[in-house]
């Protein structure tokens, strides 16, 4: 196995590959040392994780930029869009400007990552979306320094879907700023309830909880119309694969139409705006030679454990090498340069410096990666 995965991914290093959610492992006192003086005592802390030693810290590249260029360049990676990890509580902060606070920060510290190397870095600012005034202008700012989207809720407030007017300000300037908008699973306004101690619910809220809040909120945004009255504002949901999508679409199809027509059918919509993001997905990959080859996008979600580094070419070869070329480098690349790079790739990846020390890593580290994947599978 070990050696499949060396060649092929030697192979899949001559071309390029851009993962549409990758993820950071932020510096466990980035707030703690970074937020104004005011707020330091209420700054979100991490007692119970450790840097090479705890889940999302296991690598140094989860918070160092060049250690994760070596990184990107171990498993043939070109560029990566990165989404926050220890920074998705801060929006469930419930004083507003504790919580803006926090963002700003993490957002300054995207910023300066993303410096270090931009061609390979394409970053997300996080955006708080209950002020829209101040969201926009720290939209504006992140855009100006250099970031590539936004992430916001994929799970807005219960009281306040995105079908409100209350957003309105906020769709008209991504869209005039050019600037995509995604939504990542846990993205949540308001803290999902508590599924510790309790397995199937949490088993469940993973299988389908998911999948709601993206259902939801897509629902919503082409429903009431802001996809028809921003027709080039494009939205991306992350890690919650594809294979959903095809019948949703034709359901939302059928009773929308059925009911309150729109101008387009839903389907149109997301065809035109919308992309999804899976990691490993066989079924997204059979549907693939028939559906979705505008609108799929391959992911890495490194460095979580359920990431596919450091052999992300045989997954990819196990979900779509049956497809063509033209259709595979879509999946894998220019999707996701059309939403985040105007259709510009990103450079080819850098020259691997080599494996060694990695299989040994891999070895002390049996739930991480692509081979713990392929080992379960």
């Amino acid at each position: 196995m070990v050696t499949k995965m060396n060649e092929f991914s030697a192979v899949e290093a001559a071309g390029m590959r851009i993962s549409a959610d990758s993820h950071m492992g932020e510096p466990l006192n980035l707030w703690v040392e970074n937020l104004p003086v005011r707020f330091r005592d209420r700054a979100m802390r991490w007692p119970n994780l450790r840097e090479f030693e705890t889940n999302h810290h296991l690598r140094a590249g989860a918070w160092d930029p060049y250690a994760r260029l070596k990184d990107l360049a171990i498993d043939g990676t070109s560029a990566e869009v990165l989404f926050p990890t220890q920074g998705v509580p801060a929006w469930a902060l419930q004083d507003l400007e504790l919580q803006e606070a926090h963002i700003r920060v993490y957002n300054d510290f995207m910023i300066d990552f993303c410096r270090v190397a931009p061609h390979r870095f394409w970053g997300l600012a996080m955006i708080s979306l209950w002020n829209i005034e101040r969201a926009v202008a720290e939209l504006e700012r992140c855009r100006n320094e250099g970031l590539r989207g936004a992430a916001i809720w994929i799970a807005p407030p219960a009281r306040l879907p995105y079908s409100e007017d209350h957003y309105e300000a906020f769709w008209d300037a991504a869209q005039a700023m050019n600037v995509p908008l995604a939504m990542h699973i846990n993205a949540r306004a308001e803290a999902v309830p508590s599924v510790v101690g309790k397995p199937v619910t949490r088993t469940l809220h993973s299988i389908n909880g998911h999948k709601f809040d993206a259902m939801s909120s897509l629902g919503h945004l082409i429903a009431s119309g802001v996809m028809e009255r921003y027709p080039r504002l494009k939205f991306l949901v992350a890690e919650i694969g594809c294979g959903w999508i095809p019948f949703w679409l034709q359901e939302f199809d059928h009773y929308q139409q059925a009911r309150n027509p729109l101008r387009l059918k839903p389907s149109e919509y997301f065809s035109r705006q919308v992309f999804s993001t899976f990691i490993s997905d066989p079924v997204g990959g059979y549907l693939l030679r028939d559906y979705g080859e505008n609108t799929f996008l391959w992911s890495s979600d490194y460095p979580h454990p359920a990431c596919t580094w450091p052999d992300s070419g045989v997954v990819i070869e196990e979900d779509l090498g049956h497809l063509s070329t033209s259709v595979r480098e879509k999946i894998v690349w220019r999707n996701v340069a059309g939403v985040f790079s105007n259709g510009e790739p990103a450079v080819a990846a850098d020259p691997p410096a080599g494996r060694a020390g990695i299989e040994e890593w891999l070895r002390t580290h049996p739930g991480f990666g692509a081979t713990s994947r392929l080992k379960i599978a």
